[in-house]
């Protein structure tokens, strides 16, 4: 924001209160009411307010307090945000981002547990990434506001307290790059977000078991970086996709399309998906953690696909 004066935020309670975790903390002091708007409960009005300000040459970003609210503005951020560039005949470009917290949190209950990638991923003109470190988060928060793309950035309730030393020089991350987290030679996990964890936390099990998982995170949901996955799969011949979203149309069964689409040849077993359950998530803590993909079952899938 001090780089560009166009960047503005708007969401509710982003300004005097810094959102509701926090993330917008002090910026409303530093850059005043007008460039960090606080709204009313209206998510299909203030999001579409946001796209007719990236329309008039802004950079805003839109932040969902819970990414499910967003729900509500469905119809802007698909009839308007992803496809207004097409329908104006390239006469507007749309440099938006909508950001927020989302993903299955601690007791949140199903309303505030949604994973909106699966909801978003057929929208044309949309980019969507999913950050997973506070050295992504902010390249990836950065790369977005500059693209001149509307991009979806999806942040998880649970990793707003992670913590990392990142640089004090500039930097950006690549919207359409996987990161590798963990090279190996055995198979390769796809993940993203909060999975992320899971998926090292059973690496280190696998690991001592004696396999060598290849871990990448994606980042990029969409487009999905078909570069390094495609080179890891050729590695490895093997795939286990682990995420967070509803298995039923979900970023994994994209994900498992895209490999066997391009990469079917050097598959030496049928690509396994690991995904939360297709039922709407508990409140009670013991049955929410049943729905979603927990380490033993990963280290299981990799024990099976590696026999």
């Amino acid at each position: 924001m001090d780089r560009d004066n166009r960047v503005c935020v708007m969401g509710e309670d982003v300004g005097h209160y810094g959102g509701s975790y926090k993330v917008t903390r002090g910026l409303a002091d530093k850059f005043g009411d007008l460039r960090v708007l606080d709204t009313p409960i209206a998510e299909n009005a203030f999001t579409g307010m946001g796209i007719g300000a990236a329309m008039t040459g802004l950079r805003p970003i839109v932040e969902g307090m819970n990414m499910g609210f967003l729900l509500l503005a469905f119809n802007q951020i698909s009839n308007n945000c992803g496809m207004l560039h097409y329908t104006s005949g390239g006469q507007f470009t749309i440099p938006i981002v909508i950001r927020g917290p989302g993903g299955v949190g601690r007791q949140l209950g199903a309303e505030h547990s949604q994973r909106l990638e699966s909801y978003f991923q057929s929208i044309p003109g949309i980019q969507m990434v999913a950050c997973s470190t506070p050295y992504n988060a902010k390249g990836l928060m950065k790369a977005a506001i500059r693209s001149e793309n509307p991009v979806i950035l999806f942040e998880h309730v649970l990793l707003y307290n992670l913590k990392e030393r990142i640089p004090d020089e500039e930097y950006i991350c690549n919207l359409e790059e996987a990161e590798m987290v963990r090279p190996g030679e055995h198979i390769t996990i796809l993940t993203y977000s909060r999975m992320r964890y899971h998926v090292m936390q059973a690496a280190k099990t696998l690991v001592n078991k004696g396999y060598d998982p290849e871990v990448i995170d994606i980042r990029s949901l969409k487009p999905f970086d078909l570069h390094t996955i495609g080179n890891s799969v050729k590695k490895t011949h093997r795939v286990l996709i682990v995420e967070e979203c509803m298995r039923t149309g979900g970023i994994g069964a994209s994900l498992t399309a895209a490999i066997n689409e391009n990469f079917i040849d050097y598959l030496d077993a049928p690509i396994m998906c690991l995904s939360s359950q297709d039922v709407p998530t508990p409140y009670a803590g013991t049955l929410e953690e049943f729905t979603i993909v927990q380490p033993a079952q990963i280290v299981t899938a990799v024990e099976q696909l590696c026999q």
